[in-house]
């Protein structure tokens, strides 16, 4: 198979096995440059990374190998590596810290021979999964001790200290596990460098760039039902200044589940298909649709708007089907909801509540249930006949007339 092709291959592949980092290989040029590169690295391409592959490197390694080391260099970016790498003094111990961060989220049988492992490691007693910061302060006083006793209390990692002080680019070091002897490179991210003498606009510049194809990313993984990083979705929060929820939207979502008319088969493997002996098993599921109702009158501030729509958000996330309905004294608008953090919101008029209610009660086989945004500065004389959560603002006063459940946003 040709290069393109075995790329097209594992990018498939991965796509198919995590599709976050499946969606994220998409969105990022790609080069061939056996000189630029001896393995693979992120280098510059604009405002944008790309990913250079040298070509000999990459058709030696297996299919497996080969999908390791692509999304090896995407948690390169994913982790910001590359905006972070330059913040620390000693580079050789950054470079080791890196890979010793994002090694461990790729699978043994996946990583190709000669990656950084922290099993290696095992005497320095680091602990799994942590950061960046946390692993270059770990080795950096390993290598200080070694410098001073002459041993980090680790055989494998001063064999590294000493490559690293002598200028090699491979150990061989001793595996524990087997009691035998592996290959280990020593990382260097060469296209790194590249990124050292950016100015400081060009830096804002690449990370909304980055920060843009992370969203993007994420709401394609979503639709495929994908998992997003939990680093990731940490971080998406952060940058859309999403607050943590201020209700226990799983809690009550087990609890006010009314009849849903929307139903769901997935196909499954382990589960024969009784009538059709050589299809798979069916999985039927139910699946609430809530009609989240949002009052856009005057009386309702733009903190208060910014306070709703940061619990519809996390109301998505817990995976349900959401339809959001706009009304002041009139509905505005009954679109659903997609994710989106930002929302352009009409009316800002009067208040009334009965427009939303009566919409409710004749469309009761189409929403689980009803959950209603305002600040309560209004009642109603129409009765749901489904039930209705009324949120009110963290600011507004408690209204107990509201026909349903009330409760008050509140830290």
């Amino acid at each position: 198979m040709s290069k393109e092709a075995t790329l097209g291959k594992a990018s498939k592949e991965l796509m198919w096995k995590e599709p976050f980092y499946g969606f994220f290989l998409i969105m990022l040029n790609k080069i061939w440059n056996n000189k630029l590169v001896p393995t693979a690295g992120v280098s510059k391409n604009g405002i944008n990374y790309q990913l250079t592959i040298n070509e000999d490197f990459w058709m030696s390694l297996s299919e497996n190998h080969r999908i390791g080391l692509l999304k090896h260099e995407l948690l390169h970016i994913a982790y910001f590596h590359l905006s972070k790498f330059f913040e620390f003094s000693d580079r050789k111990l950054a470079n080791i810290a890196m890979d010793m961060e994002i090694n461990q989220y790729i699978d043994k049988d996946f990583l190709p021979d000669g990656g950084i492992d922290i099993d290696d490691y095992k005497d320095l007693n680091l602990e799994r999964k942590a950061g960046t910061r946390y692993y270059y302060e770990a080795l950096q006083k390993a290598k200080n001790k070694k410098d001073q006793t002459g041993t980090s209390g680790d055989e494998n990692f001063d064999k590294l200290c000493d490559a690293l002080d002598e200028g090699g680019d491979i150990i061989i070091i001793g595996n524990a596990p087997g009691n035998g002897e592996k290959e280990v490179n020593i990382p260097n991210h060469g296209t790194w460098e590249e990124f050292d003498n950016l100015s400081e606009a060009e830096q804002k510049i690449m990370q909304k760039q980055l920060d843009r194809i992370i969203q993007e990313v994420a709401e394609q993984t979503e639709k495929k039902r994908g998992t997003i990083p939990g680093h990731i979705n940490d971080y998406l929060i952060a940058i859309n200044e999403i607050e943590p929820p201020k209700f226990d939207w799983k809690g009550y979502l087990r609890r006010f589940t009314g009849t849903s008319t929307k139903i769901f088969t997935k196909k499954i493997r382990r589960k024969e298909n009784k009538r059709y002996s050589d299809n798979p098993g069916l999985k039927i599921k139910m699946k609430q649709h809530m009609l989240l109702g949002i009052d856009t009158s005057g009386s309702v501030s733009d903190n208060e708007l910014q306070e709703f729509m940061n619990e519809i958000y996390h109301i998505y996330k817990t995976g349900v089907d959401i339809t959001i309905i706009q009304c002041d004294t009139i509905i505005r608008s009954i679109e659903p909801y997609k994710g989106k953090f930002e929302m352009a919101f009409g009316g800002r008029g009067g208040t009334e509540f009965d427009p939303v209610l009566e919409y409710y009660n004749a469309n009761l086989k189409k929403y689980t249930s009803l959950v209603y945004f305002t600040d309560g500065e209004c009642d109603t004389s129409v009765k749901p006949k489904n039930p209705v959560l009324w949120v009110l603002s963290e600011q507004s006063n408690m209204n107990n007339s509201l026909p349903g459940k009330v409760i008050k946003l509140e830290l």
